[in-house]
């Protein structure tokens, strides 16, 4: 006879044969909470329903899982998202079935977009009306099929005792290879139910491609050759931050983001560079690697977003990439080196192919990079940048506020896209981003579950007057739940991007981008939260320390004047 504790259910057993299974009475809520909390989830967001019951009830029942009842699905996909995007961590949240997963669903695409893992928790109509299109409450003709179009995994619990191994499944799916989102559900009556259920261990095991050597020594190869080196981050290299720094400074490779691989290298490291100064750099490249990227910037939005290329190989007859510098990839999805082709592709998870890479050129050789040349090239831009006003003014006065390590969500408004070049990031994962999807509105709930993810960190979120008013209830969250979140409000009373376009391009015929606001410091009062107005730089500067300072929900609004912006874009497209 022996004891031992499982970590799983919380509780001692007995056993006189290890063979012996270790089986407990639960709902199918509670078999699904507690396989989510062996797998390292420590936070929910949701609404609870009907048919989530049982999975809240079970939340109620482990004090050591911080729920956050949000105001919208939407809020709780988005909070889920910027958890992770935090920590680098799966993200999770619960909402009923139907209509409130489809409210979900913006976040989901943006998950799927970003890499982020996410777990999503819901129900399903009765096991009798399953398929049976009677019309049931929240009925999908199959939801599973709808989510599958834009998540990684969609799976049905048919059976509740073997939801523990389900669940892991589902967590290996979401970790494995390129990351992204999952939804796991189960009928109403069945989740409801108690149910013999034995309790495993989470799953620790992700899938990693090995590493091909040939690969490996190609690419060493052609860094040998090699005389102006550029290294392009993406999402996939932020948990490689130490591997793809010690890769730049060995090289003396500049080393650039657009947005979601911000701060995978410091900016004020002397190789770490601006988008804008990388496009100084990039007619003199001759080499290009591309670690954990879709290569967006140089490969759509320096040549075309309208035309679709895949960089034929070299020497192709007509190839717009002729002259072009030599690429190496290294993505964890063997379907990139598909999508954009590569002189060497090399599958594997960051960290691994990085390392591996490091260790031959050191055998190999190479020709280091020229310093003064990268410090050139960021000086130059940081003095032409500088004519973005007025979102330049604010975002310095951010940076020079904000902590290194403090976070900082953009958003879909001029000082967002400014920030793509404007904002210089020194620490991985502290530049929080929707990526290519460009989600109007993700930003507050976003930095909402960032905030969560690091109360003890000042996170600063800037969106505009429009974007703002997409999820603006949740600042009922912020309240309900002290989430000490820094908003800055731009309000220019539009939609600015799309009136610029309507001006420039369509002969001022101005539809749908003049906004009428409510007063932004009258709702943040009426909430609970601390609000501020402002219209200069200088007041943001100080407002900004003081928001800091109290950790509390916080709404800063900056007047902007409309049709005062300079446009952004010359430093994003090139």
């Amino acid at each position: 006879m022996y004891f031992n504790y499982d970590f799983i259910c919380n509780r001692f057993y007995i056993y006189k044969d290890s063979n012996v299974k270790k089986l407990e009475k639960m709902s199918g809520g509670e078999a699904m909470v507690r396989a989510a909390k062996a797998n390292g989830i420590d936070t929910v967001f949701g609404l609870p329903g009907a048919q989530t019951y049982p999975i809240f009830d079970a939340l109620y029942k482990q004090p050591d899982i911080k729920t956050v009842i949000t105001r919208h699905e939407q809020g709780a996909g988005y909070m889920a998202y910027g958890y992770s995007k935090a920590t680098g961590k799966p993200g999770a949240f619960s909402v009923v079935p139907g209509p409130g997963v489809l409210n979900t669903t913006a976040a989901l695409c943006t998950a799927a977009g970003g890499n982020v893992p996410l777990l999503c928790m819901t129900g399903q109509v009765p096991s009798e009306f399953l398929g049976k299109g009677r019309g049931h409450l929240h009925e999908l003709s199959s939801q599973t099929a709808t989510l599958e179009t834009i998540i990684k995994y969609a799976g049905h619990i048919s059976d509740p005792s073997e939801t523990p191994a389900f669940m892991n499944q589902a967590f290996k799916t979401m970790q494995s290879g390129r990351p992204g989102p999952v939804s796991v559900e189960m009928c109403w009556d069945t989740m409801a139910q108690l149910w013999d259920v034995e309790c495993l261990p989470g799953n620790i095991e992700i899938d990693k491609p090995s590493i091909n050597d040939d690969a490996i020594s190609q690419a060493a190869n052609l860094i040998a050759k090699s005389k102006n080196i550029m290294i392009m981050s993406g999402s996939g290299a932020q948990h490689a931050s130490a591997e793809v720094r010690e890769l730049s400074s060995l090289l003396g490779a500049a080393s650039t983001a657009l947005r979601s691989g911000k701060g995978v290298v410091s900016e004020d490291s002397e190789v770490g560079v601006s988008s804008a100064a990388a496009r100084k750099l990039w007619n003199d490249t001759d080499l290009l690697i591309g670690i954990g990227s879709r290569l967006e910037m140089q490969y759509m939005r320096w040549l075309s977003m309208m035309k679709y290329y895949d960089r034929s190989p070299p020497g192709w007859v007509g190839s717009v990439y002729a002259n072009a510098p030599k690429l190496i990839r290294i993505d964890i999805d063997p379907e990139e080196m598909t999508r954009l082709k590569p002189d060497v592709g090399i599958v594997a998870d960051s960290v691994d192919g990085v390392s591996a890479l490091i260790n031959k050129i050191n055998k190999v050789g190479f020709k280091a990079g020229n310093i003064d040349r990268i410090t050139a090239a960021k000086t130059k831009m940081g003095v032409a940048i500088e004519k973005i006003q007025p979102q330049m003014s604010y975002l310095n006065v951010i940076r020079d506020v904000l902590p290194r390590d403090g976070y900082f969500v953009e958003e879909l408004c001029q000082a967002g896209f400014t920030s793509y070049y404007g904002f210089p990031t020194y620490e991985p994962r502290t530049y929080v981003s929707s990526g290519y999807q460009g989600t109007l509105g993700y930003g507050f709930p976003t930095a909402l579950g960032v905030k969560v993810a690091a109360p003890d960190k000042p996170v600063v979120s800037i969106i505009g007057d429009g974007g703002f008013l997409f999820a603006m209830p949740e600042l009922a969250t912020a309240i309900q739940h002290n989430i000490g979140l820094i908003t800055i409000v731009f309000n220019n009373s539009s939609f600015g991007n799309v009136r610029r376009d309507q001006k420039d391009r369509f002969e001022s015929h101005i539809i749908g981008a003049d906004l009428t606001n409510p007063d932004f410091l009258k709702i943040a009062e009426s909430f609970g939260a601390d609000g501020y107005r402002l219209n200069s730089p200088k007041e943001l500067k100080s407002t900004l320390a003081k928001a800091i300072d109290n950790n509390r929900p916080t709404i800063i609004e900056v007047e902007i004047e409309k049709d005062s912006e300079v446009s952004p874009w010359k430093y994003i497209h090139g």
